[in-house]
């Protein structure tokens, strides 16, 4: 569907869903920084027999890295039902997916895509502050800080505070080539 450098991003198949559900409940992925809820796979199974994981406002990629393995997964969503926004959500099934660029480039693509498709103004990268990686992610991808909401994380047994970062469609993509050049 969408092809960049390192990695692809496309649908979720039918015969990608044993293998995608066994990632989504092995909670040893996630890391200090995802939340922790598990859907059940008979409900995870019925909403993709519904919709394919792929709807008008939400929607899930795989991420496909260069040999073709999948090496996770990118979501975007409405954060708020009133905003016109879009939220972006990715996450890497294991270490060895890390460090090679594969998610920034995957919020590159789909920042393209999203802009280019929707008719949505700003997407959004919700972090908690100690997630270093995500936020060279948001700093490297032209998102633009904006605030901290104060405990609006629950995770780990705990409320967190989060940092907002945002890309606005007429902002600069510091990945695209200049107009005219």
């Amino acid at each position: 569907m969408l092809h960049g450098d390192r990695v692809s991003l496309r649908t979720v198949r039918e015969d990608d869903l044993p293998a995608l559900y066994r990632a989504h409940e092995d909670l040893r992925h996630r890391g200090a920084f995802f939340p922790l809820g598990v859907q059940s796979e008979s409900r995870f199974r019925r909403d993709f027999a519904e919709t394919g994981l792929w709807e008008t406002d939400e929607g899930t990629l795989l991420i496909i890295d260069p040999a073709g393995e999948v090496a996770g997964h990118i979501e975007f969503f409405v954060p708020i039902s009133y905003w016109d926004a879009y939220e972006l959500s990715y996450l890497l099934y294991g270490d060895r997916f890390a460090g090679h660029g594969y998610t920034t480039e995957a919020v590159q693509l789909l920042v393209d895509y999203l802009f280019g498709a929707k008719k949505r103004n700003r997407i959004q990268l919700v972090i908690v502050p100690e997630n270093a990686a995500s936020r060279r992610i948001a700093e490297k991808c032209g998102f633009t800080l904006e605030g901290t909401a104060r405990g609006a994380f629950y995770n780990g047994g705990r409320n967190h505070d989060v940092v907002v970062y945002s890309l606005l469609a007429d902002d600069p993509r510091p990945w695209a080539a200049p107009a005219g050049g």
